[in-house]
């Protein structure tokens, strides 16, 4: 079985099938008239089938499609110690639209409980691929940004450090129990990185009294301070982006104040960054990355349409990615998930296929290969 890095990859998200969502729909009801059992089954079945969808596409590492989850984010998060979900009246803004209502919040001291069901949904994944399982996680950072101060119970957390210190330290347990389940590639999204280059949320987390500067340097610290004990064999990935849901966004501006932090503070091993359009400003801060073994897998490929790019067109953005960074440390990959909430995107499963089939005949044209 070939290692990661690969030269083509998918960020996790795929769009849910239609039985999926129908089950989901039937069982997470007031009365539901299927069982958890008959909800798993349908999901199995479906992530199955997207495992043999990736690997026929040509690609080295899969992922369950995150098919069992209603969010990229908040599933995980809620099934942490000392976090819970509520449901509220007025969901997060995007671009015209509104997130569902789902709010995360803390109401005691937090941990990774050793029974976290995602660690059963990687092995699912494991025990039904032959090629590098993957598994796509919230990152560290997300546990902070995502809740609000006065969602935020225990006194003790009032300290930002001695909250931090308790997301990085359930975070290092995390990594420890996805390595002892089997998992050599675990990726950690911290998208938040990118919302702290929008003008808008700097302004707004100054406004609630916080630097996004000290900000970004403290979710690198979290993220390094989570990984860094990781076996020599595990690879972790981290994405980051402006937001995803319906094909719409919540951020935007370039990489350039969060570009040094990510690349020289977390200790990641691949980035998955978006580049499908101006929102996310120009290729220079690639120039952040250090020369060795990191690799950046560039999203020229967009997973909010189903306008379909050409190899020709990613060829030529590599040329220009190579200006600031050598070739030898760029992959590609889609700019985000086709599916970061259950919804999905405004594209149909054909269309995502033929995106994946492009980032497989990218790389085979750019490098040679997805492996190579």
């Amino acid at each position: 079985m070939s290692k990661p890095p690969f030269r083509a990859d998918h960020v996790g998200s795929l769009l849910r099938s239609q039985n999926v969502a129908d089950a989901r729909k039937r069982f997470f009801t007031a009365n539901p008239d299927i069982t958890a059992e008959e909800l798993a089954a349908v999901e199995d079945q479906a992530i199955i089938e997207l495992i043999k969808m990736q690997e026929d596409a040509g690609l080295q590492a899969v992922t369950d499609g995150e098919q069992r989850r209603s969010f990229w984010h908040y599933d995980f998060m809620g099934m942490l110690t000392g976090m819970e979900l509520e449901e509220r009246d007025e969901g997060v803004q995007f671009a015209g639209v509104k997130l569902r209502p789902i709010f995360p919040t803390i109401q005691s001291t937090l941990d990774f409980p050793d029974d976290h069901p995602m660690l059963e949904h990687f092995r699912f994944v494991a025990n039904h691929t032959s090629v590098t399982p993957k598994i796509s996680i919230p990152g560290p950072s997300c546990c902070h940004f995502r809740t609000a101060i006065e969602d935020i119970k225990p006194p003790e957390y009032h300290d930002l450090d001695k909250l931090l210190t308790d997301i990085a330290a359930t975070y290092k347990t995390a990594v420890h129990a996805f390595y002892a389940a089997g998992c050599r590639y675990l990726q950690m999204d911290d998208i938040f990185f990118a919302y702290l280059c929008d003008p808008k949320h700097r302004a707004d987390k100054q406004a609630q009294g916080q630097d996004p500067d000290m900000l970004i340097d403290r979710y690198a610290w979290m993220m390094n301070e989570a990984i860094k004990d990781r076996p020599d064999d595990m690879v972790i990935g981290m994405h980051m982006c402006r937001g995803n849901f319906r094909s719409t966004h919540a951020a935007e501006g370039a990489y350039d104040p969060a570009a040094d932090a990510v690349f020289n503070k977390t200790g990641v091993d691949i980035f998955f960054m978006e580049y499908d359009t101006e929102r996310a400003g120009g290729l220079e801060p690639l120039k952040y990355l250090a020369k060795g073994s990191q690799r950046v897998m560039a999203g020229f490929v967009t997973t909010k349409h189903g306008q379909l790019e050409s190899v020709d067109d990613m060829q030529r953005q590599f040329e220009k990615a190579s200006q600031y960074v050598d070739i030898d440390q760029l992959g590609i990959a889609p700019q985000c998930g086709f599916a970061s909430t259950e919804e999905g995107n405004n594209l149909t499963a054909e269309d995502q296929r033929r995106k994946l089939d492009l980032v497989v005949e990218t790389a085979e044209n750019v490098w040679g290969g997805v492996t190579a």
